[in-house]
């Protein structure tokens, strides 16, 4: 029997986990961990759940508790992707030339 690692994210970070071949169990904010963890303890071929790290800091502490001492499945809190607004072009242009030559240069 060979073992199975199980991702448990947000519905927009399933298909980027997909698309690397792990099977993503997508929660939505109002859908409980609790049914979704129970089916995997009566599983013995789901050894690891990533879970993503948003909805593992969402829980109650007494269910992180749990969850951090369970032997089976193992349970991993992963960062969840950064949202973040990208410099201008120029910038990344001059940045790239920054780190490719050893300085800084302006341009006009």
């Amino acid at each position: 029997m060979s073992t199975q690692v199980r991702v448990v994210c947000r519905p927009a970070v399933a298909p980027g986990f997909a698309l690397a071949g792990l099977q993503a169990d997508p929660l939505g904010p109002t859908e409980s961990l609790e049914a979704l963890f129970a089916g995997f303890a009566r599983r013995p071929e789901v050894g690891v759940v990533l879970l993503q790290e948003e909805i593992y800091d969402g829980l109650p502490e007494e269910v992180r508790g749990r969850l951090d001492r369970s032997a089976h499945p193992f349970v991993v809190p992963f960062p969840g992707p950064a949202w973040e607004a990208l410099a201008p072009a120029e910038e990344r242009v001059i940045e790239l030339l920054r780190r490719a030559i050893g300085y800084r240069v302006r341009l006009r």
